[in-house]
Parts: structure tokens; C-alpha cells; sequence
């Protein structure tokens, strides 16, 4: 058999659930409430009447509730004052917020019952609450709910706060920090101007955080973000309508539950060769080992239409001779390397080469793809024909050498891979 209590709630809770019902039963409960001494009691019904009463919307004090509120304060029951507190919360008590105010500040209180003040504050938009926040962002213990509830509020000083507390967060919290900031333009731009300067780097751009801010449409935003990621543009109506087609096989069951190990079998046969996937794979693209893959959209939008965004370190690099007839951008001996009809022309047809001449650009790059034509001329009683690309190679200090890996050009040295001024051999 249900005890008075009990059924007291659940009448409560019934009543919570027809508009005017609930407000002329708490006048009632709260009397009760008042008249008891016993803890668990008090706990039960305060459960109750949290229930009964959830909702953003405040409520009217009941009547009688000050006397009650002052009196659950001295309990010596740390929840029957949790309770009261969030009760008179939600019934306006200025005694309430002062005192959630006071706990979610008090540095040596339990941090459970810091996070709840903390959830409740924000609940309300409690305007004291960004600055509270901010200092907050310096406790590990309530770092992550206070990043999370400083999204709500639109203060300019709670972007530089968290750009300045980034160093310190978890993953967790970054993801959550990077998704505050780029949800408003004004911290969406100190953002990408702290990953300009280095101050951040910009592996903390995921595909999440990119469509986010794109998303906000602001002119000042867009230009930061291609200039400190990459080239980034719409999916176009026919990619979208082929993406969409693909939701629908998979949402149909076409493709659920999968097939990981066939899918790990397409994966090296197509896209291995190109991208890393927990350490395994090739450089020429991202390293996808951090992406978002359990994000349907975002995984066939990279699949079907790659090249919507494009981070800086792999767009494509045209290097060229700037003006037909001098070597600018470019460094070596030009007795043996000169400019002839467009080309870069290195050696000569009358007289042995008497050693390596190394042209190389003042420019270094990464993850490229190199294509360029090559052509030898000459006479083979002259010398030996022979000429190579260094790649992934550095100038020898105070020397027209290279060091670092030659592919080879010439008879019998085709395709050859040999390791300059290293190891001296070829080695493929």
C-alpha cells in the first residue's frame, strides 16, 4: 500500500500535467512540508515537487514557501538543501539565487554540487553568470560544464577567456571550446586569428568545426577561415543530390549494420594509397585517423565530393618561371643552369660538367604531387648524359649539393631512386 507521501507526489505530478492544477496544489504540499520534521520525508517530497515541476518556465511562489525555504536551509541533509535551493530557484526566492551564486563561486564546496548550481544558473541566464564562468574556465573539476554553458551568452570577453584556457583542456573540452567559438562571428574571428598566429594549431580545424563556421555566412569569417585552412566551397546541386540518394540506401538498410572487414579491404585497395588511417597509409592526403567518421553526412560528402574543402597543405602548388628568361625563385650556378625557350636548362653540349650543379627553389613544400617533363640532349662520346629530381631534399650548406632522395634520369639511370650525399647508392 502506497504511503500519504507517496501518493501525495504522484497526485502532484498528475496535477503538474493540467495547466492551473499545479499552482493550487503547491500551497497545500508546502504546508506539508513544513509541518514535518523527518529528513527522508522532506526529501521525498521535495523529489516530488522537483518533478512535478520540471520545465524551463518559473512558477509563482507558492504561499508560505519563504518560512519553508529558510527552514530546509538548516537541514543537516545535503539534499533536502540541494533540493531547496533548485525549488525556490524555479519559484524566484532571491534567497535561492544568492545562495547558488555563493556555492557555484566557493572554490572548496563539493564540485557535484558546484556543477548543479552551475546548470541551474544557466537554466535562468543568470546575468552574473558569464563572469562566474569565465573564472571557472581556471578549475579543471567545473572546466568542461562552464565551457558547455558559456555558449548561451553572448559576451565578447568569453571568447578571449576560452582561447586563452584552450592550452590547458582536455579533448573533450576542446571539441566543446572549438564549437562555442566558432558559434558567433566575433569569437569565431579571434579564433582563427589565434591559429594564424600559432597561438592554436590548425589540426583543431575538424570538418565539425569548419561547417560551423561557414554556417555562420559572415564575409570576415569566410576569408580568415580560407586563408588559415584552405580553399572551402558549397557542394554543388548534383553532388548533394547523389549524397542525399546514398542517405536513403543507408537509412534503408542497404547498408546497416556493414561489413568492416570488407570495408577495410576497399579502403586499402582505393584510398590507402593517398591517406593514413591509424598509422598506416600514404601522405599525399589528411590523416583520417582523427576525422568524424560516425557522421554519415561528413563522411559521404568526402567521399563524393573531396575537393568542397581543401586544407591548405594539400591544394594544389603550380611552380613556374616567373617571367620566361631569368631564374628568379631559384638559386645555382648559372654558368650551368640558365633559362632557354621557357625552360629550365641545366649543363652543357660542349664541355664536361666537372661536378654536381644543383638548382634548387628558395621555396619548400609538402605533400606534393610532382609532374614536369624532362628532356636530354647531347652526344655520348662527350660524357656521361645524365641528369635527376631531388625530392624531399635540402641544400648542403655552403655547397651546390644536395642531400635527401635523386630520382634519376638518363640511360640506364631510369627510375632509379638514389640517396644524394647520404647513403650514396640507389636504393630502388
Amino acid at each position: 500500500m502506497k504511503s500519504p507521501v507517496l501518493a501525495l507526489v504522484v497526485a502532484l505530478g498528475l496535477a503538474a500535467t493540467l495547466p492551473g492544477r499545479a499552482a493550487d496544489s503547491l500551497p497545500a504540499i508546502v504546508r506539508i512540508l513544513g509541518a514535518t520534521q523527518d529528513a527522508h520525508v522532506q526529501v521525498d517530497i521535495l523529489r516530488g515537487l522537483r518533478d512535478a515541476t520540471a520545465g524551463p518556465s518559473q512558477l509563482p511562489m507558492p504561499t508560505g514557501w519563504s518560512d519553508v525555504e529558510a527552514q530546509l536551509a538548516k537541514s543537516e541533509l545535503a539534499e533536502v538543501r540541494s533540493l531547496s535551493r533548485m525549488l525556490g530557484l524555479k519559484f524566484g526566492s532571491a534567497n535561492a539565487l544568492a545562495a547558488l551564486r555563493a556555492l557555484l563561486r566557493d572554490s572548496s564546496a563539493d564540485p557535484a554540487q558546484r556543477t548543479e548550481a552551475l546548470r541551474a544558473l544557466a537554466g535562468i541566464r543568470d546575468e552574473t553568470l558569464p563572469a562566474t564562468l569565465r573564472e571557472l574556465l581556471r578549475e579543471p573539476a567545473l572546466r568542461g560544464a562552464a565551457v558547455r554553458a558559456i555558449a548561451a551568452f553572448d559576451d565578447p570577453a568569453n571568447g578571449l577567456a576560452l582561447l586563452a584556457a584552450f592550452p590547458s583542456m582536455g579533448g573533450a573540452e576542446r571539441r566543446d571550446c572549438l564549437t562555442t567559438l566558432a558559434s558567433r562571428p566575433a569569437s569565431a574571428r579571434a579564433l582563427l586569428a589565434a591559429i594564424e598566429s600559432g597561438a592554436i594549431s590548425k589540426t583543431e580545424l575538424t570538418a565539425e568545426v569548419v561547417r560551423q563556421l561557414r554556417s555562420l555566412k559572415n564575409e570576415a569569417v569566410n576569408a580568415s577561415l580560407t586563408k588559415v585552412y584552405g580553399a572551402i566551397r558549397e557542394v554543388s546541386a548534383d553532388k548533394q543530390a547523389e549524397i542525399d540518394r546514398y542517405k536513403r540506401l543507408f537509412y534503408a538498410g542497404g547498408s546497416t549494420p556493414g561489413d568492416a572487414i570488407r570495408g577495410r579491404a576497399v579502403f586499402a585497395k582505393i584510398c590507402q594509397q593517398c591517406h593514413t588511417l591509424f598509422d598506416v597509409g600514404g601522405k599525399v592526403g589528411p590523416d583520417l585517423t582523427g576525422s568524424n567518421r560516425a557522421d554519415l553526412d561528413y563522411t559521404l560528402q568526402n567521399i563524393l565530393d573531396p575537393n568542397a574543402v581543401i586544407p591548405n597543405e594539400y591544394r594544389a602548388s603550380t611552380l613556374e618561371i616567373k617571367d620566361g628568361r631569368t631564374l628568379t625563385g631559384w638559386e645555382g650556378d648559372p654558368k650551368w643552369w640558365r633559362v632557354a625557350d621557357g625552360a629550365l636548362t641545366g649543363g652543357s653540349t660542349t664541355e664536361k660538367v666537372p661536378r654536381n650543379f644543383f638548382l634548387a627553389t628558395t621555396r619548400s613544400f609538402q605533400n606534393f604531387d610532382l609532374r614536369l617533363k624532362l628532356k636530354l640532349t647531347g652526344v655520348p662520346n662527350t660524357g656521361m648524359i645524365n641528369s635527376g629530381v631531388q625530392i624531399r631534399s635540402l641544400r648542403v650548406p655552403a655547397d651546390t649539393e644536395m642531400s635527401g632522395y635523386q630520382v634519376d634520369a638518363g640511360d640506364k639511370w631510369w627510375g632509379k631512386l638514389y640517396d644524394e650525399s647520404r647513403r650514396n647508392k640507389v636504393i630502388a
